[in-house]
């Protein structure tokens, strides 16, 4: 197949970082949408974040398929088909009426969603020239990091002027125009999905893979509501995680043609980077989820501005990731790249967790850009320390296995997150509620402040005392809330400081120039 040239591959390179920016967009572009999808849909926050678990697990079953489904339908066929599958799920999104509908199409979304990512980066590394690549591999990452934080921008601006459905409407007609160019303008391989008859499907890998992966999801989830093993639900879910995994892990290193090659992870490097590559999708997609509702439910943020407030310190990463890129062609090593990016990731969230409720918004901006380039110096670097000491035919399944569990990650760190600010704001709450009693001087002076406050706007002076101790109960409530999100900020520095030891065992392997490009490629064709 010929690298195109001029018109032909300024349009592939539109198509496809636009497609894969509209997949990471729907990624937190429902973030800043949740209270006001949980009171349309008639549910509770906790309940409304399955939208956002749904889309992350669907993305870490389909991501490591993604290789094997792209050899067997022909990637070109493959692209387009999940394009038309996202398409369709996101408008059937915004047309849902329940909770139990809109999971299901989020899902859906998800599957094709994830097909569109990794696909996408693979047509757009075959539109450049090997020496050109680094070029490509800064394109996408800017898209990595960007779409996940123009989604809450977005999100917001539409929120504020017209309501949730949209958010998932404005799809249609980007995922039209994409399938268009696609079909007018991507060209297909040599012998592109004629290969089907020497392809084995594992269908026992990829069903005990879904079982274990989403029952260990729900009971991540749903554990802390049904107050963990006195629900037989929960019981049920994580015998079922339990068994569904060993079981997963057994099969696949006992085939010959597995789903996810596990294999792989005899490699020591590999196996420590894969842990590297956990917390960073804990922090990424916890940090997008929780800050979004700390703001609007706290600290009073409009959606929009909670989206501007994020997107202004994330330009950064249009700068650093081209730059990090064309470092890490030279084939510099990862590892300095890695150490720093956590260590700024956790002042990020050490800083974010000292805020005051008065905080101001410009206050913001020095976390979330030390967030921004704590993550555009991670992504690449493990990418390339993930293939340190493999052979090449196993770069892709390397790859494939790393993206896996950032995505797993991302999916664990929400539910962790959910499950840990129920269980905080229950305890400040309670420590809250303890010092404001009847017996306490300031709570009566505070009350009988607030109450004659009422008797004055309303003349209701029967019901003044019952209006104040709400308005009280809803300080306290919005107060506990506030302390349960900075502890959880809390619990994002110790995972991001725990895990640097690790960097010990991390194999340094410096590679040529032919080996970075195969690199390259491979994590285009894998992720």
């Amino acid at each position: 197949m010929a690298t195109p040239k001029g018109f032909a591959k300024a349009i592939i390179v539109l198509t496809t970082v636009t497609a894969a920016i509209m997949e990471l967009i729907d990624t937190s572009i429902v973030n800043v949408a949740l209270s006001d999808m949980s009171g349309s849909l008639g549910v509770n926050i906790e309940d409304i974040s399955w939208v956002i678990t749904a889309y992350a697990i669907a993305n870490v079953i389909i991501i490591p398929l993604t290789g094997f489904l792209a050899e067997y339908f022909g990637r070109k066929n493959y692209y387009i088909v999940s394009m038309i599958i996202f398409t369709i799920a996101s408008y059937m999104c915004g047309q849902s009426t329940s909770l139990v509908e809109i999971i299901i199409w989020r899902f859906v979304q998800g599957v094709g969603g994830g097909a569109l990512l990794s696909t996408s980066q693979a047509i757009l590394f075959d539109a450049f020239e090997p020496k050109d690549r680094p070029i490509a591999s800064g394109l996408f990452g800017m898209g990595l990091v960007l779409g996940p934080t123009l989604g809450p921008t977005l999100g917001g601006y539409i929120i504020d002027h017209a309501s949730w459905p949209l958010i998932f409407m404005i799809n249609i007609p980007i995922g039209i125009i994409a399938t268009f160019l696609s079909f007018t303008f991507i060209e297909k391989k040599e012998g592109e999905g004629k290969n089907k008859k020497h392809i084995t499907i594992d269908y026992t890998g990829i069903l005990l893979l879904m079982v274990g992966i989403g029952s260990l999801q729900y009971m991540l989830e749903r554990g802390e509501s049904e107050d963990w093993f006195s629900s037989n639900t929960i019981i049920i879910t994580s015998v079922l995680a339990f068994v569904g995994l060993i079981a997963f892990i057994w099969y696949e290193l006992s085939i010959k043609s597995p789903a996810v090659n596990l294999k792989v992870l005899n490699n020591r490097n590999l196996a420590f980077t894969t842990i590297f590559t956990f917390v960073v999708g804990v922090g990424l997609f916890t940090s997008v989820f929780v800050f979004p509702v700390l703001a609007q439910r706290t600290l009073g943020y409009t959606a929009y501005e909670t989206g501007l407030t994020l997107l202004a310190p994330t330009m950064i990463t249009v700068v650093m990731m081209p730059i990090i890129g064309k470092v890490m062609s030279k084939g510099v090593s990862p590892i300095p790249f890695v150490v720093i990016g956590f260590l700024l990731f956790a002042g990020y969230a050490w800083l974010s967790a000292g805020v005051s409720p008065d905080v101001n918004k410009d206050d913001f901006f020095l976390p979330l850009a030390l967030r921004a380039v704590g993550i555009s110096m991670v992504q690449l670097p493990l990418i390339n320390q993930a293939v340190a000491g493999l052979q090449p035919k196993d770069y892709a399944s390397g790859i494939a296995l790393n993206n896996m569990i950032r995505q797993l990650g991302g999916a664990f760190g929400i539910a962790l997150a959910n499950n840990y600010i129920a269980r905080q704001y229950a305890q400040h709450r309670y420590d809250l509620v303890s010092k404001v009693t009847g017996e306490s001087q300031m709570f009566i002076e505070r009350s009988h402040t607030i109450a004659q406050s009422i008797i004055l706007k309303t003349g209701d002076v029967a019901g003044a005392g019952t209006q104040a101790l709400a308005t009280i109960n809803r300080v306290v409530d919005r107060e506990a809330y506030f302390l349960s999100y900075l502890d959880t900020f809390r619990l994002i520095t110790i995972f991001f400081i725990l895990v640097i030891p690790l960097v010990g065992f991390l194999k340094v392997k410096k590679k040529s120039a032919a080996e970075m490009a195969a690199t390259m490629k491979a994590a285009s064709e894998a992720h």
